[in-house]
């Protein structure tokens, strides 16, 4: 589970940001406090705020880190993909412009029987991977040791990893790799577990047309064949439409110059007054039906897995009363077994309830008159008099009011 993500000089975040899941000492639903490896983690964190405040921001920060992760290895033997990839920083003074960006999560493992917390992160700059750390904890221990610690400056500490792995690093460690990743590719266990761990995460951007359009088109995995795994589908979609009775796969024969088939997807209606159904092609279907079918691969990959979900405009296409649903799942310990989480944006405002978020999984962003993004939860928010939020306020009134901030500044409309 992840407890804390922090992230600096990055796109508008000039400052360290900080997006913190550990639970505050609050009575509100603490039954779905997940107790694990010493910490009290949250399964949700909503983000909030005005159109361009940076809210999309958190999002790429936290999926920039993920694939930096996952594909540093070859930024190595490619000076202009790493060049394409370098983070952005932001761009609005000169200091920062030329500064590194940093990343840094804290972390458990699903299924560590250990309960052992991570702390791992890097930081980026014009050249390269100037830092890099990853310290771990015992469940019982009060301090974290250090597994790796790399530094432009200071050089290269592998003081957790054995003298092999350690001999084979040092030879083939580039300035623009990954320790994680390459120690992954060398099949050293612990950079295998970090590596994994960011893999495991899932990203839907519903504010990109494109994403929207091929995860709508992309097929949860056995869905073709295995009739149970469309059962499965079936039940997801009767928690918000029930006229699906189930679909039936068409298979397309490869052609000359392609070895994989393709598929065409029809929904089963039933026909009034009969038991005959009706076939619709699955594209046919509203946008919203279409969303949740392209939601449904990757939420059954985080329940499997106990690993992350972060949903960029998950209200986009969806009625209020269905993406409450969506995220009961991972509010329900009976559903989310394996304790997977939610992050999302949002400007659904009618999921800001006392009645179903706590105040600590209620996350705002706002950017300030020179382009600067920051970010903070209502638990610690202050009111003007010197007040936390309390927990009987209606949360929704009040930010639409502009009582926590991170509303837009409206103007009328002169044309």
């Amino acid at each position: 589970m992840l407890v804390q993500f922090n992230f600096k000089n990055f796109r508008s975040f000039r400052d360290e940001a900080t997006l913190d899941l550990s639970a505050t000492k609050m009575s509100e639903f603490n039954d779905r406090v997940v107790d694990i490896a010493g910490e009290r983690i949250l399964p949700v964190a909503a983000i909030y705020g005005a159109n361009a405040s940076g809210k999309s921001n958190v999002y790429s920060a936290f999926e920039y880190m993920a694939n930096y992760v996952i594909e540093s290895l070859h930024y190595g033997d490619d000076p202009q993909e790493f060049e394409d990839n370098r983070p952005t920083p932001f761009l609005f003074d000169n200091e920062s412009k030329e500064a590194e960006s940093s990343f840094e999560v804290y972390f458990t493992v699903p299924g560590d029987s250990k309960e052992k917390t991570y702390n791992y992160g890097f930081c980026i700059g014009r050249d390269g991977v100037t830092e890099e750390w990853l310290n771990s904890k015992a469940k019982t221990a009060r301090e974290y040791k250090t597994v790796f610690y790399r530094s432009a400056e200071e050089g290269l500490e592998l003081s957790g990893i054995n003298k092999a792995g350690r001999n084979n690093i040092e030879a083939a460690l580039d300035k623009q790799v990954l320790i994680v990743s390459l120690g992954a590719k060398l099949r050293i266990e612990i950079c295998k577990l970090v590596r994994d761990w960011f893999l495991r995460n899932e990203f839907a951007d519903f504010g990109d047309t494109v994403t929207s359009f091929v995860m709508s088109r992309t097929l949860p995995k056995n869905f073709t064949d295995n009739q149970g795994v469309r059962d499965k589908v079936i039940r997801f979609f009767e928690s918000f439409d029930t006229s699906i009775k189930g679909f039936r796969v068409e298979e397309i024969p490869p052609e000359e110059d392609s070895k994989e088939s393709t598929y065409r997807i029809f929904a089963l209606h039933k026909k009034i007054g009969s038991d005959e159904f009706a076939e619709i092609p699955l594209a046919m279907e509203s946008a919203g039906t279409l969303k949740m079918f392209a939601l449904y691969p990757e939420l059954q990959e985080v329940l499997d897995h106990g690993s992350i979900y972060f949903i960029d405009e998950l209200n986009a296409r969806l009625h209020p009363l269905l993406v409450r649903n969506f995220i009961m799942v991972f509010l329900n310990p009976e559903l989310n077994r394996n304790h997977a989480q939610l992050l999302f944006t949002t400007h659904d405002t009618w999921q800001l309830s006392n009645q179903f978020l706590r105040r600590d999984e209620i996350w705002f962003t706002e950017k300030d008159e020179d382009g600067v993004s920051t970010l903070y939860s209502l638990a610690d928010f202050v009111d003007e008099d010197g007040t936390k939020i309390r927990k009987d306020e209606s949360y929704e009134k009040n930010y639409l009011i502009g009582k926590y901030g991170a509303i837009p500044s409206l103007k009328k409309i002169d044309l």
